[in-house]
């Protein structure tokens, strides 16, 4: 037997409503691994220049400043998910 229509769409009605969730604070861990990331590619960096290259991996040579503003970039794009 056929559903009317207004069973069907009260039943979408209620799907949408369950699912529409506002979403919440971010947890403290994503804050902690977002700013973690972002101070350890700046670390990355700077322990680069100033051990002039042997320091944290020498046999990459100037590939440490690019590793170094990848692990950086990775935590300023998390901030695009951060709720307050």
């Amino acid at each position: 037997m056929p559903e009317s229509k207004e069973s069907r769409t009260d039943r979408a009605g209620k799907k949408a409503r369950r699912t529409a969730k506002a979403p919440g604070p971010t947890p403290q861990w994503y804050k902690a691994i977002m700013f973690g990331l972002m101070v350890l590619g700046l670390l990355w960096i700077i322990s680069f220049y100033l051990t002039q290259g042997l320091f944290p991996l020498p046999e990459l040579g100037n590939w440490n400043i690019l590793i170094g503003f990848g692990v950086a970039i990775i935590g300023f794009l998390m901030t695009l998910r951060w709720r307050d």
